[in-house]
């Protein structure tokens, strides 16, 4: 017997995955200079869409007392907001490099851990780096955000926050 599922029933963040996997699926067919224009404009994307999101998500929120709090609302409210759950651990070195770790990382969850997948991996994470760097951006903070992934589903985001 085979049970009907309703359309609310289904998880509201599906259309994002099968965007998410739609654009990597195309810039994976890319090669050379194709290709990194590709993961720029990946990037560009998510950084327009961070700085878009975090104005919605801020808007009756108090205001920041300082660069640690605001790094912990984008784990937790931000992240649960976009991904359906926090960030996993949270790291600082109080000189403005934070590690963000997701241990199953939403978009890299479907991919093969295998070694020969490692290399394409890293076209999984681009957008959300961008979408970290979009959001802190809108609150006045610069920063460089890149990926390290070990061992997928898992993703470390490192923000190296830029000092003037």
């Amino acid at each position: 017997m085979s049970t009907i599922t309703s359309p609310a029933a289904l998880e509201t963040d599906v259309p994002l995955e099968l965007l998410h996997l739609e654009l990597v699926s195309r810039l994976a067919e890319k090669k050379g200079h194709e290709r990194e224009k590709g993961l720029a404009d990946l990037e560009l994307l998510g950084y327009n869409t961070g700085y878009r999101i975090i104005e919605k998500l801020t808007r009756e929120h108090p205001k920041f007392k300082d660069e640690l709090d605001l790094m912990k609302f984008i784990c937790k409210d931000f992240w649960t907001s976009v991904f359906k759950k926090q960030i996993d651990n949270l790291r600082t070195n109080h000189q403005g490099v934070y590690v963000l770790q997701d241990k199953n990382f939403k978009f890299l969850s479907k991919v093969s851990a295998g070694r020969q997948y490692l290399d394409d991996s890293t076209l999984f994470v681009v957008f959300s780096c961008g979408l970290v760097r979009g959001c802190l951006a809108n609150l006045n903070l610069n920063s460089i955000v890149t990926a390290e992934i070990v061992s997928p589903p898992a993703v470390k985001f490192q923000v190296q926050v830029e000092r003037n």
